[in-house]
Order: C-alpha cells, then structure tokens, then sequence
C-alpha cells in the first residue's frame, strides 16, 4: 500500500514539479531614440503562439520549458532583430530587458526625391516633373515601387501626382494653380520630414479625404525626436554632390517645453548633368508646450531657400551626338560655365497646431498656417532675331542635310554664308567634337551682337535695345491654410472623424528682366506684331508711360490667380465579427479668379478682375477588410468623388487674357481594387487588382506649331495670313481608363535572409476622342469673337498613355545581420513606356488641305496610321545595390550605408519625352517623319547612368 502511495505521489508530484519548472519571458522593445516599439512580431521557434508587442513594446511568452529559444522579432521600417536565449530549470521569470530596434531604412536619401525636367523652348512640352516618393511603407509593393522603381520615374498604377494629398502639420501642400506640390519648399529637411503616414492608393485616410494617389500625412512635433544630436553627411552623384545637416532635440524638459532645431545644405558645383549646379539650404525650428496631459501646443517654422540650375530634353540627333548627359542650357561666358535656367525660390513655412484631448474618447487638433514667398525661373528670351538655343532646329546637321546641298545659307550670329553642304560637315564635325561654340550657348557672342546695336529712340528712351536678354519667370504666392481633426471614440471599434480645412490661395505671376546682356533697355512688345497683328500697337501693356524695360521691371505679362477652398471630410471606422470598415465622405467649395494687371494689345479681357468661377465636389471612399484569419486578409478599396480644375486647367491662357476652356466640368474618378493579403514573420504578399476610370478632365498644352493657317483682320478689313505661331491646344472631356494587376512579395527564407519581388502588370489608355479647341496670340480673337476655334474631336481613343513604365518587375533580395550590417540587390525590368500622343496631330485639322478644306489627295488610311502610330519606348532593366552596418559605441550610434543604382551603367533608357507638334499639316509631318533625322522629332529624357550614394550619420 505504501509503495502504491508512493508511485501515486511520485506521479502526481511529477506534472506539479514539471509545471512550476515552467518560465515567463519577457522584454520591451524600443527604437534608438528610446521610445517603445508597438505591434512588433516576435515569432518564437518551434513554437505556433507568436505574440504581438503591445503600446508600451512589451511582450512575453509563458510556460516555457528548460531548454535554449531562438527568437525572431520583425516590425516594418526596422531591421529584424534575432535573439537566443537559454531558460534553465530555477528560473520563473526572465527579464530579456530593453531590445533596440534599429531603422532598416537602405535608401539613405529618403523622404522626396525630385526628378526636375523643364520643357523645351518652345514650351511644349507634355513631360511634367515626376515626383519619386522614396518612402518607407508597411506595404511590401508601395516599398519596393518607392525604393528600387521610383528612382527610374515609375508611378505605380500611372496616376499623375496630382491626384493625391499631401500634409504638413495638418495642412494640405497642394498649389492651387496646378495641383502639385513642391516639395522643395522642405528640402535637405529628410530628419524631421522622414516618417509620414500613409493611405496608399485611393484608401481612404483618417486626415483627409485625399485622391487616388495615396494621401502622405507628415507631423513634425519637436518633441518626438530623439534628445540629442544628429549629424549627417553624404555624398552622391546626383543632382548635387554634397549633403551635410546637423539636428538639435532637447526632448521634453520637467517645464514642458521642448524644442528641436536642424539646418542643412546640398551643393554641387556640377551635377551629373552637364552645365548644372545646386545650392540649396534648409531650416527647421520646432517648439512644443505642453500644458498639460490634455493639452499642448506647437510651433513649426520650415524654410529651404535653393538656386539651382536645370537641365534640357534633347532629340535621338543631339543625344547621338553628345551623350545622355547633355545640357543645351549652358555655355561659356569669360571661360567661366552659366547656365540660362536657374531656379531660386524661398517660400518658408510657419505653422501652429493645437493639440486638444477633450475626454477619454474625443481629441482636437487644430493647425494654422501661412506660407509665402517667391519663386523665380530664368529663361533666355530675344527679339527679331533667330532663336540662339545650339538645339534649336537650324542650328543642327539635320537642318543643312535638308536642303538642296548646293543651296546658299548663312551660318553663326555673324550670317556667313555657305553652301548648305559645306555647313553641314562644318556643324557635324563640331557637334561629334564637342566644340563648345556650337553645341552650347555661346554668352560672348550675345553680348557681342546686343553691344553691335546702334543706339536708336524709342517711345521716348534713347540707347541701345536688346536683341537677347534674360528673364524670370515669377511666382509670387500668399497661402493661408486652417484646418482641424476631431476623433471621436465610441468605444474600442468604432470612431467618428471629422476633417475641415479651409485654403486661400494669392498668387501674382509675372515676367521680369533679369540681364540685358549688354543692351540698355528692351521694349515690352510683341516681335511678332508688325507681322502678325499689323496697325496694332503689339503693346504687353497698352497705355503703359514707360515701355521700355530694365532690370528688374516686369514685361510680356503680370496677373493674380485666387482661389478659395473649403473640404468638410467626416469619416467612420467599426469592426464588426470579421469585418473592419473604414467610410470616408467629401464636400468641398471651391472659388477661382484671375486678375490682370496688364492691358495686352488683343484681349479686351486681359486686364481687370474677372467673374468668380464656383464649384461644389462631392465623394465617397470606403475599405472592407476581412479577415480571414490573423494573417490572411481581402481588402477592398472603392471611391468615387469629383475634384475641380486648378486654376493653370481653368484658364486657357491666364498670361494674356481671362478666357476660360469650353465646356470645362469637375473632373470625375471612379477607383475600384481588391487585394489578397499576407502578413507574416515570414511571408508578405499583396496581390491586387485595380480598376480607375476618370472622366471630364480638361488638359491644357501650349507649344510652337508650323502649317496652321491663322487668318487676321485689322479694323479696315486687311486680312493678314500666319503660318507659324505659338498655340495653346485644349482637351476638354478626356476619358482616361487605368487597369492592371500589383503583387508584391516579401519572402524570408532565414530569419536573416529575404527575398523580394513585385510584379506591376497595366493598361492605361485614353478611352475616348476628346473635342480640342485651338488658341494662339498670333490671332488673337477669331472669327467666332472668341480666343479660340474648335478644331473637332482628337482621335487619340485606345492611345496608351505616357508619363510611366505600364509593365515593371523586381526581383532582389536582402540579408540582415544579427551583428547590424546589411546587403541587398535588386533587378528591376520596365517595360511598355510610351509619350503621350499629341492631339492637333491628330485631329481632322491635320489632315484637311488648307485651300480646299478637304482630306488631302491619295492619303491612305493605312499611311495615316503608320505617321501616327503610338510612340513607344524601349525596354530596359537595371541592377542596384545596397549595404550598411550600424554601431552602438557608448552613447554613440554610428550608422554607415551606401547603395548603387544602375551598376550595369544602362544609358539607353528614355524616363519620358513629349511629341513636338511643329508640323501641324500632314504632307510636312510625313516629310520630316521619314528623314534619317526628323527635324521635328520626339524629345526626351534619359537616365543619368550609374549613381551612388554614401551616407555617414552620428548620433550623440
């Protein structure tokens, strides 16, 4: 009996030993700023219950056995951290103590890269500036498209830029005049603008209602960045060659004030295209009082003046000729490089936010903002001369190949004249050597033939009138914003939003001379006018005493845009069982203005104030998360919503009068996706279908065109015919459709090692023939008593749309250190990239004979279709490359990282373009089509080549 009890103790004592052996390990997370680290994953092997971190970082896992664990801890936007620990037999509780957490950011240069491309001179161009938002994302596509596609201008789903939101401290950044938004305006500030929030795509966002192209909440409050220094340095061959900036954080003192100050700089002498420089600066003050648990306050100045030079699209002729990285901008002036497109701008930024926890379940915040400044661009500008641009159409080789070789030509500012053969070898040798007299602007000579001019008097000035000169193009702005976010919690699953923001937009755009160049003066009137216009003035600014210019008097035009804003946004968030539910609404009021403050010499409406111009939008965003279990989820994301025109789209030519485009209407979208997704410690995927149809867009395009056939008559009935001139082409109900397929993929096949992918599959087309209406200052007010003529519908339906790759790839991988040091690679593919089709070409315009007004004689359908088939762009692929190591030494972190683009050195590959629209009448078009080089030809923009970047960043 006794033995039997004691087997039954022994038995039962067993199970009781063995559970009171059992351990509880635990930790908290944190970042290097020491701050917790919530919703990390932290898997333990061998073991299926992976907790998540709560609020606070902290984790734990209960009833471990004795024996050795191997942790794995995962958390988007910091490196995986892997840990091994033992647990022995005496131990109930084990304290892991603090884990950091340190940034896996690879691409140093993060927050907003900006890719500049002016258009040509002539002004027409269709390429706009690509803004590449080299981002952090929890979503493994939107990581991979920023960091390793953005750099080559991909723009995931082909949505222009404009169709999204961007905020600052509560506060839209959007520019009233043409929707975008200058992110220089915080450039070189990447340490305090670094981490914004996103909604990605149309989802809807708890900020604002936003677009279709992800709405970007940055907040910048002195008090959530780490206490102490920050120093960084880096160097690149980009845009600029040198970055260092210096970051100041006091942290919250025992008072409640906080404070964080930073200043920056990025320079070059020359960038990686030729002729360029940039000089640009940044500052940042941050001031945060807290009152107390409830309330707090902030203020926020930001200021980043820049100069910095641009650089020129070229034809396929001048790239053969000189390489990817010419610049037609620049030439030699006393030995010394200047460039005639210099950018200078300081807008600051001043802001106040109020922070307001009202209760337990409701907060308020309140932001104020006003931000102002000027913003100039410099351009080359001449009067009754040739244009002196060294890519300007006469002065290349396909010029003089064009003529009969025998013919006689003048050559060079000085006109010599030659035979059409002998100046073709004479400008092939120069451009295929490189003469800098040739193939860039030749400054001495334009000084030269401007001090040439025999002083002469005119309207009441007697000296010596510029032929060539300088000017800026202005963009004076006032813009005031307030807006406020109220949450209300009804409990854990539901909340109330609210988002009213209010912006009015002041903008004075005018023309200023910049250099004479040598000359005296130069008269603000129109070159063109005795030809033209003859018996009128041709005056910018008829009635004026005093028409002839010097430095820094306005000329050619000088008006005010306003707009006013209102958006009342109201959103609702609940789960529901398996459901999460996110619906957001929109109604907005909008007025738009444009005020001349010069009297142009054909356009009755071109000086005073004209009518407001009023409009209401409306929309509807909602999300449907199911989830299928914790790590597979279906997310739906629809929205359907109008947004009104900018002000650049609601006027055709605000320069020189008030008109406004025909027929123009809010613009309506309609977006629609549907996702499968996976996240794990060790599988991210996101597969997505998408589906966005936009409809009622106007578009607005001004370029040079030869062979339209302008009729003018003066007030005895003269008629006057034009040939050439500088037009404005108009698009009004333009039907887009963009469809396709994402999948991004993010595979660990170790802890330390990860595979990464993402496939974009698109079709983006033009859905309709949009009618286009046509207008010019050769003309001015036409037949019909309007500014402009209808020239019928433009055949452009099933056309592919331009601006980005409609097929991408990339494959790469990347390995984590335990030991904090990284690598990664990537190939990426692009394939499908067109230049979007130019619409005048493409009407019944240019096909009709100007005599007759008939289709011309033996045009073939099938010919039609070969002139004006889709422009596209060859493929190409690329490898890049990155790596970093980090090191903790004492109260020292030390961070070290480097990545390479296009190792492989890929030249060939074209980021966008536009179709020059000079030949307007088919027999010419195909004429230039078909010679060994157009004159007319496509112009583009290359990639620069290999690039790097090396970044060194302390913190003490």
């Amino acid at each position: 009996m006794i033995k039997k009890l004691s087997l039954v103790s022994l038995f039962t004592l067993l199970p009781a030993s063995y559970y009171f052996a059992q351990t509880t390990v635990f930790a908290y997370l944190k970042d290097a700023d020491g701050k917790p680290i919530e919703r990390a994953e932290v898997d333990l092997k061998g073991n299926e219950n992976d907790v998540t971190a709560d609020k606070i970082g902290y984790f734990q896992f209960v009833d471990l056995q004795p024996g050795h664990y191997q942790i794995v801890i995962t958390k988007s936007n910091y490196e995986t951290k892997v840990m091994e620990f033992d647990v022995t037999h005496d131990e109930k509780r084990k304290d892991l103590g603090v884990i950091t957490l340190y940034s896996n950011l690879t691409n140093v240069d993060q927050g907003l890269a900006i890719i500049d491309s002016d258009n040509d001179d002539d002004g027409s161009g269709s390429q706009t500036s690509t803004v590449g938002l080299l981002q952090s994302s929890q979503d493994v596509f939107s990581r991979i498209a920023a960091f390793d596609l953005g750099f080559y201008w991909f723009r995931p789903r082909g949505i222009d830029g404009r169709m999204g939101e961007t905020m600052l401290n509560g506060v839209s950044m959007i520019k009233s005049d043409n929707g975008n938004v200058d992110f220089g305006n915080w450039g070189g500030l990447n340490e305090v603008t670094r981490y914004p929030e996103i909604s990605a795509n149309h989802s809807p966002s708890e900020y604002a209602f936003g677009g279709n192209s992800s709405v970007i909440y940055k907040n910048t409050k002195a008090s959530e960045y780490r206490k102490g220094f920050q120093f960084t340095q880096s160097l690149t061959n980009r845009n600029y060659r040198n970055r260092t900036s210096l970051r100041y954080s006091s942290g919250m003192n025992k008072n409640g004030w906080a404070f964080t100050v930073m200043g920056a700089r990025r320079w070059a002498e020359e960038g990686i295209q030729e002729g360029t420089f940039y000089d640009a600066y940044g500052a940042y003050l941050g001031i945060e009082k807290k009152f107390n648990d409830k309330h707090s306050m902030t203020f926020n100045f930001i200021g980043a003046p820049y100069r910095r030079s641009t650089a020129s699209p070229s034809t396929q002729e001048v790239y053969d000729y000189r390489g990817v990285h010419y610049n037609s901008y620049w030439g030699y002036q006393d030995g010394k490089q200047r460039s005639e497109r210099v950018r200078k701008g300081f807008q600051p930024i001043f802001q106040i936010q109020d922070f307001w926890k009202i209760d337990k379940k409701s907060s308020l915040w309140t932001s104020v903002s006003y931000q102002f400044g000027k913003d100039r661009g410099s351009r080359l500008d001449w009067q009754n001369v040739q244009n002196p641009s060294p890519t300007y159409y006469r002065n290349l080789p396909s010029y003089y190949d064009s003529l009969d070789p025998n013919a006689s030509v003048a050559v060079g500012t000085g006109g010599t004249m030659t035979t059409a053969q002998d100046a073709y070898q004479t400008s092939l040798a120069a451009w295929t050597s490189g003469d800098p007299g040739i193939t860039q602007l030749n400054w001495d000579a334009l000084y030269k033939r401007n001090g040439q001019q025999a002083a002469g008097t005119y309207y009441g000035q007697t000296g010596r009138r510029a032929l060539y000169y300088l000017v800026d193009d202005v963009s004076n702005d006032k813009i005031f914003n307030a807006a406020t976010h109220f949450i209300h919690n009804f409990n854990d699953t539901t909340k109330f939003l609210l988002n009213v923001s209010y912006q009015n937009y002041k903008s004075e755009q005018y023309r200023e001379v910049k250099d004479l160049l040598g000359a005296d003066f130069v008269l603000n009137r129109d070159p063109f006018a005795a030809t033209n216009q003859p018996g009128k003035s041709g005056l910018f600014n008829d009635g004026e005493e005093n028409v002839t210019k010097k430095v820094g008097d306005r000329m050619t035009y000088d008006y005010i845009f306003r707009r006013q804003e209102v958006k009342v946004n109201p959103g609702l968030k609940f789960a529901t069982g398996k459901f999460d539910v996110f619906v957001s609404a929109l109604a907005g009021y909008s007025t738009s203005s444009r005020e001349g403050l010069f009297n142009h010499y054909l356009y009755k409406d071109s000086k005073g104030k004209g009518q407001d111009y009023n409009y209401w939008n409306y929309g509807l965003k909602g999300q449907v998360i199911y989830k299928l279990n914790g790590r597979n989820f279906l997310v739906y994301n629809g929205a359907y919503y109008s947004q009104a025109p900018y002000l650049e789209d609601l006027f055709i030519n605000p320069r020189v009068n008030g008109s406004v485009a025909p027929n123009i209407q809010n613009m309506v979208i309609n977006a629609n996706d549907i996702s499968y997704v996976i996240s794990s410690p060790f599988l991210k995927l996101r597969l997505t279908g998408y589906l966005v149809n936009t409809s009622n867009e106007t578009t607005v395009q001004r370029f040079f065109a030869d062979g339209i056939q302008l009729s003018n008559s003066d007030d005895q009935g003269n008629e006057t015919i034009v040939q050439s001139a500088f037009v404005t082409q108009v698009m009004t109900d333009v039907k887009r459709r963009n469809m396709g397929a994402e999948l991004g993929l993010d595979v660990k096949i170790i802890p330390t090692l990860s595979l990464q992918g993402l496939v974009s599959l698109g079709q983006f087309t033009y859905e309709n023939d949009p009618v286009t209406y046509f207008a010019s200052d050769a003309s001015g007010i036409f037949s019909n008593g309007l500014s402009y003529m209808n020239l019928g519908k433009a055949y452009i339906k099933n056309y592919r749309q331009g601006g980005t790759p409609q097929q991408a790839y990339s494959l790469g991988f990347r390995y984590n250190s335990p030991k904090y040091w990284w690598f990664g690679a990537n190939w990426n593919y692009f394939d499908d990239n067109y230049l979007d089709p130019s619409a005048l070409i493409r009407t019944e315009s240019f096909v009709q004979n100007n005599v007759s007004s008939t289709p011309y004689i033996n045009l073939s359908e099938s010919e039609l279709r070969r002139v004006l088939q889709p422009n596209k762009l060859p493929s190409s692929f690329f490898i890049n490359a990155n790596a970093g190591k980090s090191w903790v030494i004492g109260k020292y972190y030390v961070l070290l990282s480097a990545s390479v683009n296009n190792i492989l050195n890929n030249k060939r590959y074209i980021t966008g373009g536009f179709e020059q629209t000079r030949n307007a009448k088919f027999p010419d078009f195909v004429q230039d089509t078909d010679r060994e080089f157009t004159l007319f030809g496509p112009k583009y923009w290359y990639t620069q080549g290999r690039s790097y970047f090396i970044n060194l960043q302390l913190r003490f």
